[in-house]
């Protein structure tokens, strides 16, 4: 029996292949969606942790949708309108900040603690959006190569230029003094208030292994603002329709536009002759033949498991061997028969947002101290979300789902140790005796409890080390270095084959951008 042939085959039914999808199914591809899980979704897929009781740990920030993408999606996009978030911290068991994204009633809640950071706090929003501005017209288009020659790249690097220049003098400096400043350096030359720095620095804390005084968490805090609501200092929002929102509505433009999706096909290797794609061999040996092969898995795993190393050349392989993934957050998801009672806590919408329970840098350090040494951090870095406060179909009736992420746990533990289910209790009831200490009585209402290590994300989303960045936001790994300089155009040394997973420009927190742009490289190449 003959394979099946597709003009393209796309790996991975998340955001970025289903967006890769519709851009290649609308120009008149025959496109083939593969799927290892039995539903579509990736990281925004919910799963059930506890009878009636389910959530998507990894899908918290629901990102920002590129407005190409959106145009794209037309009427489909509709479906997962935003609202803003707040971010909160505790200052101590009692006592807590929230910073809504209306920026002057942040301020008022700032006046109590500090009154020159509350007259700080709204400009220093809107000269962050500002600067977040410019990442998104970098995160909107392929990374421009510095040594771009053609008349296109040339365009796209005068562009960037332009909007670069259009900052003005002082917000030029600026933008150029964040990127490897350390959030901490940032945070002390604008505020005095400890608690407020506090809440700030966990921006630049996401898909980051390090401190806030670790050098280039400045850029990672600007990174982790594209696309959130003027005044939003954390949180880009949650979708009116609930968690997997977003991929249900591309899943619909793509079948809609021709594309074939189907579920429970596991990729085993993708076949190469000749330095060209050929298609791919599914685990249960069925093989399907394709002339392009975009995968929206990790680089590492699609170059290096899934390809025959004789087709790359060593130098290569050694740049994705090296990159760096350092996954360092579990996630500890409760099923709760009502809502938990934080004392001092007076914004309704507070756990809609982000409540971050660690209220210092120095308290964040010491934390992330755990992450460089291999450890358990003692008092983990916990921040809580209850998604099911959001809408959607979450919880049992009356019910509720909590999720606390625990910064700092570090996938590579010291030598000779391994997560077992052990340390994954330990982590588990750390987290839930740091919530306790805000909320007493937080164990009577929980239902049922589920601890997710790195190296669980890692055996669920085949996220390298349990790294959902795909690589970290560092300055080394980002632009035309996203996956590997010189390979920043979704092309790969193989013909054919195409990287548009988060591990590729503009990596985590941009909806389906890297699929997207992906596709377009694979229609471009098809034209020429």
């Amino acid at each position: 029996m003959s394979a099946r042939r597709f003009d393209a085959i796309v790996v991975g039914a998340g955001a970025n292949g289903l967006a890769a999808a519709l851009a290649l199914a609308r120009a008149g591809v025959r496109t083939l969606v593969l799927e290892a899980e039995e539903a579509i979704g990736g990281r925004e897929r919910p799963i059930e942790f506890a009878p009636g009781f389910r959530a998507a740990p990894l899908g918290q920030d629901d990102g920002w949708i590129p407005p190409a993408l959106a145009r794209e999606m037309g009427r489909n996009s509709r479906a997962v309108a935003g609202a803003g978030a707040c971010l909160s911290v505790a200052i101590a068991p009692g006592s807590f900040l929230s910073l809504p994204a209306d920026s002057l009633r942040a301020a008022e809640n700032l006046r109590a603690h500090s009154a020159r950071d509350a007259a700080a706090w709204p400009t220093f929003v809107r000269r962050a959006r500002r600067l977040a501005r410019l990442l998104e017209a970098l995160s909107a288009a392929p990374a421009p190569e510095i040594t771009a020659s053609s008349p296109d790249e040339m365009l796209h690097l005068l562009e960037v230029a332009l909007r670069f220049r259009a900052l003005g003098r002082a917000e030029m400096a600026e933008f150029l003094r964040m990127l490897p400043i350390s959030a901490a350096e940032m945070l002390d030359d604008a505020f005095e208030s400890p608690a407020l720095k506090a809440a700030v620095a966990t921006a630049a804390l996401e898909h980051h292994p390090q401190g806030p005084r670790s050098n280039g968490t400045g850029f990672a805090f600007l990174h982790q603002l594209m696309g959130a609501p003027e005044g939003a200092a954390r949180g880009r929002g949650a979708w009116g329709a609930g968690a997997g929102a977003f991929v249900r509505a591309l899943e619909a433009a793509a079948r809609g536009a021709g594309a074939e999706v189907r579920c429970g096909a596991r990729l085993a290797h993708v076949r190469v002759q000749d330095d060209h794609v050929t298609g791919v061999t599914l685990a249960s040996g069925e093989e399907i033949d394709a002339r392009s092969v975009l995968s929206t898995a990790d680089p590492a795993v699609t170059l290096l498991q899934w390809v025959d190393p004789v087709w790359l050349d060593p130098e290569f392989i050694l740049a994705v061997r090296n990159l760096r993934h350092r996954g360092a957050t579990s996630f500890v998801l409760y099923a709760l028969e009502a809502p938990p009672e934080f004392r001092g806590l007076t914004d309704p919408q507070a756990l809609a947002g982000t409540l971050s329970l660690t209220p210092s840098l120095e308290s964040l350090e010491r934390a992330a101290d755990a992450a460089k040494y291999g450890t358990l951090p003692e008092t983990p870095h916990v921040e809580l979300t209850m998604p099911s406060m959001r809408g959607g179909d979450l919880a049992a009736r009356g019910g509720h789902v909590l999720i606390a992420r625990a910064h700092f746990t570090p996938h590579r533990l010291r030598a000779g140790e391994t997560w077992s289910e052990a340390r994954t209790a330990v982590i588990a009831e750390r987290v839930t005796a740091v919530i306790e200490s805000h909320s007493p009585g937080f164990s009577s209402r929980v239902l049922h409890r589920a601890c997710w290590s790195p190296a669980d994300i890692e055996r669920r989303y085949g996220y390298l080390e349990g790294a959902a960045s795909g690589g970290e936001i560092a300055l080394d790994q980002i632009l035309f270095m996203r996956p590997v300089a010189g390979w920043s155009g979704y092309r790969t040394p193989i013909a054919g084959l195409y990287l548009g997973g988060v591990g590729s420009h503009p990596g985590p927190g941009i909806l389906g951008g890297a699929g997207w742009l992906a596709a377009r490289r694979v229609l471009r190449d098809r034209r020429a």
